[in-house]
């Protein structure tokens, strides 16, 4: 029964497929220079006339700046590490940057300070206590000191006084030999002063004798 009704099925569906057309409404167009009309379903559609010559003309413009600044690489100044905390010497480094070239660079500087105290701790050390003294002594700010300590510092194997002498002799070769001569002028001008002072008061104390009048 089933077998019967799938094809009575499939003989309906060839026969409209046939026989059966779409239907579509009438539609009749017309277009003339100047004018469109459109009729559909037998409705007769309003008019749409341009003049003739007429230009529609459309302009686009799009105009984009952009403007991206980046952050330029970063220029790395080289570390300076020692290996020990026994070095009297300091690393300092320097880096710059720009967007088209970076230059970094480094250096390490020596404590002439430090070094002259470990040297006078080491002669110290070794008994040999004149000979630290003496390197201290290339300090200007020791020599200064000792100086007004009345203790002037050895030079050519000569202490005490007679340092002093050779000090005074070759006064050239005082680590503090630009401090000590500005001293020195100042105090000649002070000295001129005071000696003027002094003429001036022993001239006001002196009295001229009167002299005696004529006797006839």
């Amino acid at each position: 029964m089933n077998y019967y009704f799938t094809g009575l099925l499939i003989v309906l569906f060839c026969l409209l497929a046939l026989f059966v057309k779409p239907s579509y409404a009438d539609t009749t167009q017309t277009n003339t220079s100047g004018s469109n009309t459109a009729i559909e379903g037998g409705y007769t559609g309003g008019a749409t006339t341009y003049e003739s010559g007429s230009t529609s003309t459309t302009t686009s413009t799009n105009s984009s700046t952009s403007n991206i600044r980046s952050a330029p690489p970063t220029a790395s100044a080289p570390s300076y590490n020692s290996m020990t905390q026994d070095v009297c010497s300091t690393g300092a480094s320097i880096g710059v940057q720009t967007f088209g070239i970076g230059v970094s660079g480094g250096k390490h500087f020596i404590d002439k300070n430090c070094e002259r105290l470990k040297l006078a701790r080491i002669l110290n050390d070794f008994g040999m206590k004149v000979a630290a003294v003496a390197i201290l002594c290339q300090d200007e700010r020791v020599f200064e000191s000792m100086i007004q300590a009345g203790t002037p510092c050895p030079i050519d194997g000569r202490i005490g006084s007679k340092a002093m002498e050779l000090w005074s002799l070759y006064d050239h070769e005082r680590p503090d030999y630009k401090t000590y001569v500005k001293r020195m002028k100042k105090r000649e001008v002070i000295d001129k002063e005071i000696q003027i002072e002094e003429l001036k008061k022993i001239n006001s104390t002196i009295i001229l004798p009167k002299e005696k009048p004529n006797v006839r």
